[in-house]
């Protein structure tokens, strides 16, 4: 059994671990508890999730330009997205001839790694 002192926003805890099996964690508050946490922020609604494949952000950055639009044709390479990302315009290209399902992201918005910018059936 190990005792810790640890501090959590404010409050001051001491903490008996067990090492053996790990089953056994105590925590009692060294100091008066602190005032309740806030309320956690309001999730957005989940967006819906189209059908088709997914052509998503590669870095963060900032949308400059998108050029298409749910119901377009495309060709394999050509330009779904400009994307800014580190003072370079990045032109994110269609992986294969498909028509854009749905297009997921605004000029001026700013995108994650991973984000989804179009879909494509």
């Amino acid at each position: 059994m190990k005792n810790l002192k640890i501090t959590v926003n404010g409050v001051k805890y001491d903490v008996q671990v067990e090492e053996a099996d790990g089953s056994s964690v105590s925590a009692a508050p060294a100091a008066a508890p602190a005032a309740p946490a806030a309320a956690p922020a309001a999730k957005k609604a989940p967006a819906t999730v189209a059908v088709g494949e997914p052509v998503t952000c590669p870095m963060p950055g900032t949308i400059i330009n998108v050029p298409v639009k749910p119901g377009q044709a495309v060709k394999a390479g050509d330009v779904l997205v400009v994307l800014e990302a580190m003072k370079m315009e990045n032109e994110i290209k269609a992986p294969k001839d498909a028509t854009v399902a749905t297009v997921a992201v605004n000029k001026g918005e700013s995108v994650n790694t991973g984000a989804v910018l179009v879909t494509l059936s």
